[in-house]
């Protein structure tokens, strides 16, 4: 008779450990989408507006309405004129049907993005920026921009007249697709140059356009005629 054999050796025991389980490689995924803005999203633009006042500690110069941007901003095809794009935001990815609507339009095609975000976003005012309450996209930030001319490039370009980001969505990026969807737009159509300016005590604001490329014009002031000032023009002989 054969011997038995040997019973198997125990098996080692799980060592101990204290390593957190490690997140899913995709993070937190949150959708962008930047689209051209339309009349029926100027409750958001004012708001936005309002905000970058308030962040810019220039509430005292805000007098901006929401008559006021209906009557204004829509006049002229975009980018003929005043143009703004919205910057919208999701925890689901804009559909291809989604990605045109509510703006579509020939002279642009919006941009849409994948982002994996360490922590979730965190957003107490959503439901002041939400275009349907009946899904979970959000208004984040705008672009408001318009042509202007270089008569040494003897070439036209794009002036930014506002950026701005919500606070709970900053430092993620999507400032970055703000610009750079105007300075792709600029090079598409044939344009020389995207200006703007920004306030000398946002540190932050100038290191983040130097990182995307802009040149900062220390030699160069803005000037400007406005209130009772201009007005007194219209009593000159010329």
């Amino acid at each position: 008779m054969a011997a038995a054999a040997p019973p198997p050796p125990p098996t080692a025991a799980p060592e101990p450990t204290n390593m957190v389980p490690l997140k899913s490689p995709i993070g937190h995924p949150v959708f962008s989408r930047i689209r051209l803005a339309t009349p029926s999203d100027v409750p958001f633009i004012h708001k936005l507006i309002h905000q970058m006042a308030v962040f810019e500690r220039l509430t005292h110069l805000f007098a901006a309405t929401e008559s006021g941007l209906a009557s204004t901003l829509f006049n002229s095809r975009p980018f003929q004129s005043f143009t703004v794009f919205l910057l919208e935001v999701s925890r689901s990815p804009f559909t291809a049907t989604a990605a045109a609507s509510p703006s579509s339009s020939p002279d642009f095609t919006p941009f849409l993005k994948t982002h994996s975000l360490d922590l979730p976003i965190e957003d107490p005012e959503s439901y002041n920026f939400s275009p349907d309450m009946l899904n979970d996209v959000v208004v984040a930030g705008f672009v408001l921009f318009f042509p202007n001319y270089s008569s040494f490039l003897s070439k036209p370009g794009f002036y930014i007249e506002d950026i701005f980001v919500r606070e709970p969505y900053r430092r993620k990026g999507f400032g970055s697709m703000l610009l750079s969807a105007v300075a792709k737009q600029a090079v598409k159509m044939g344009y020389g140059r995207v200006e703007w300016v920004v306030l000398d005590w946002n540190v932050n604001a100038i290191k983040f356009y130097e990182q995307m490329g802009a040149e900062i014009l220390q030699e160069w002031r803005v000037c400007r005629l406005t209130g009772d000032a201009l007005e007194a023009f219209d009593k000159v002989n010329i």
